[in-house]
């Protein structure tokens, strides 16, 4: 097997050099560094990952994370993938900073800043679909900083990978799920976060998509945002229905169910709708039993908590992209019977 030391003297560099190129670590002239991969792939280099390992626990590495300060339970879930992953991490010296911050791009980059500051290695990122945000994303590229983007992903930006829902298809899921448990004409309610956030408007439009084959009886009446906040759930989910009495199904694409399905059940209509929502929790639990609900999707929120980071140490211990840019957790359909 190809070393460090054979690469560099082939490439006529040293050892330094070769290990800056393979392990993405600072600036070398796109020349060189293509000199040497290309050398790299000939001999049909790889890495030791036990002294990749080795190495890592001497640098001590830090891995920053960032998630949306909301209402929802379903980070709680996350944070708890979270919390499990950096115990492991610590084994290896490797410390694990948290992050959590409201729906605001302001306060998304000045938590980026605030990890730089403490130095992190690799940052997860729940992003916002924002310019700005892809611009950071890029710029930490640049500078030799993974983001592995989680539950939420942003467009044409450099991060390695996305860890999360595909959020397309729990759309068409819970569009199919409306389909099979509703007859006649069905007026729906759609209840989101916020348009900024990537994965609440695809799976809008995966829902929107899905039903097109039956537009002749099942219509969107209304999109209400509610930015994942219980309160303003309540508020707006009470006018749309007063607004609408024609709605008898509800769409919940993002957080708020809570207070959207107390606003429903509070005006009577708890057996008169046929809701869907997503994640497993308390509160969706409670109104699945209350007859609110009708089916969650869940979206394996430990293992987002969990994999971004073990991509982060992975890809900063042995310098190899993650095997695949997308790694989507499962759509898994809970109704009263299966909760």
């Amino acid at each position: 097997m190809a070393t460090i030391k054979e690469i560099a003297a082939l490439a006529g560099v040293s050892r330094g050099t070769v290990d800056r190129v393979l392990n993405n670590r600072g600036s070398v002239n796109p020349a060189t560094a293509g000199k040497i991969m290309e050398i790299a792939k000939a001999l049909d280099y790889r890495p030791n990952k036990a002294g990749m390992v080795l190495a890592a626990q001497k640098k001590k590495l830090k891995l920053g994370v960032i998630l949306f300060s909301t209402d929802n339970p379903f980070f709680a879930d996350v944070l708890r993938g979270v919390s499990e992953k950096a115990e492991d991490l610590a084994g290896y010296n490797c410390a694990v900073l948290v992050r959590q911050i409201p729906i605001n791009v302001d306060a998304q980059l000045s938590a980026i800043d605030e990890l730089l500051r403490e130095e992190v290695n690799g940052i997860a990122l729940a992003p916002q679909n924002d310019e700005r945000i892809r611009i950071r994303i890029n710029k930490l590229h640049e500078q030799g900083i993974p983001v592995v983007t989680l539950n939420t992903d942003i467009e044409n930006s450099r991060r390695i990978a996305y860890v999360g829902s595909n959020y397309a298809r729990s759309g068409a899921t819970a569009a199919g799920l409306l389909k099979l448990m509703t007859h006649g004409t069905v007026h729906i309610g759609i209840i989101t976060g916020s348009s900024d956030i990537l994965c609440h408007t695809e799976r809008i439009a995966g829902f929107t998509d899905t039903l097109r084959s039956v537009r002749d009886r099942m219509h969107i009446v209304s999109v209400v945002e509610t930015q994942d906040d219980e309160i303003e759930s309540y508020e707006q989910t009470s006018r749309l229905l007063k607004a609408h009495p024609e709605i008898n199904a509800l769409f919940f694409a993002a957080g708020g169910v809570y207070g959207g399905c107390r606003a429903a059940a509070s005006l009577g209509l708890a057996g008169r709708l046929c809701a869907i929502a997503f994640d497993k929790a308390d509160t969706t639990e409670h109104f699945l039993r209350q007859g609110v609900l009708s089916a969650v999707i869940c979206q394996q929120p430990r293992i987002q908590g969990r994999k971004p980071l073990d991509l982060l140490f992975a890809y900063l211990t042995s310098g190899e992209l993650p095997e695949k840019e997308y790694n989507y957790t499962a759509v898994d359909i809970r109704i009263l019977e299966n909760i």
